[in-house]
């Protein structure tokens, strides 16, 4: 779907942008998409995109920290108020999934991001995004050893690790299968799989 963009005010404008590019990345590699390509997408000139955005990488962190503000309201939204730990690592890990499903380009530019070699302003965002992710993990995982649901012998940080590492395997074969939607299928047995090593056996 085309974006109309010429007279939006200046923060509808970078908004609009960022959408932009993770609707492109939904279909293009990320790291082909150039600054011609995110303006003709959004009937603009070069020169009118670059009067907000003053280089590509500016555009890249853009869009990071939308993906982070985003992502991390959705999860903590969906474990709020949930008083079983275990229940809320799983609202988590279904909401990022659907997170996932309705904005397909992000994990290709979280992924494209992380791979490279050089410490970009966008490669951070996506770094501080997935520790923040951790931390908020960490913390419900010690709190279901407080109550006795998670056993007490379980290392927290690999649990985290782990946690973050299945939906990214997830993420990752659907993608290549070239059907998204499939992870919400099978995202219910994979986290009962997780969940079993981590309860408290009586």
């Amino acid at each position: 779907m085309e974006i109309h963009a010429k007279h939006l005010p200046a923060d509808e404008r970078k908004a609009v942008t960022v959408e932009a590019v993770i609707a492109l990345a939904a279909t293009k590699n990320p790291g082909d998409i150039t600054t011609a390509a995110i303006a003709k997408h959004m009937q603009l000139t070069q020169g009118a995109l670059f009067r907000h955005f003053p280089t590509k990488d500016a555009i890249w962190q853009a869009v990071m920290e939308w993906v982070s503000q985003h992502l991390l309201g959705r999860i903590d939204k969906a474990s709020a108020g949930i008083e079983s730990p275990l229940n809320a690592m799983y609202a988590m890990f279904t909401s990022h999934l659907e997170f996932v499903v309705e904005h397909p380009g992000v994990p290709r530019m979280l992924f494209g991001e992380l791979q490279k070699a050089e410490m970009t302003p966008a490669k951070h965002l996506a770094q501080t995004l997935i520790q923040a992710y951790a931390e908020r993990l960490r913390a419900i995982i010690e709190r279901g050893k407080s109550v006795g649901e998670i056993s007490a012998e379980i290392n927290t940080q690999a649990c985290a690790i782990l946690f973050i590492g299945t939906i990214q395997g997830l993420v990752m074969q659907s993608l290549l299968s070239g059907n998204i939607q499939k992870i919400l299928l099978d995202a219910p047995e994979v986290f009962s799989i997780y969940e079993r090593g981590l309860r408290s056996t009586p």
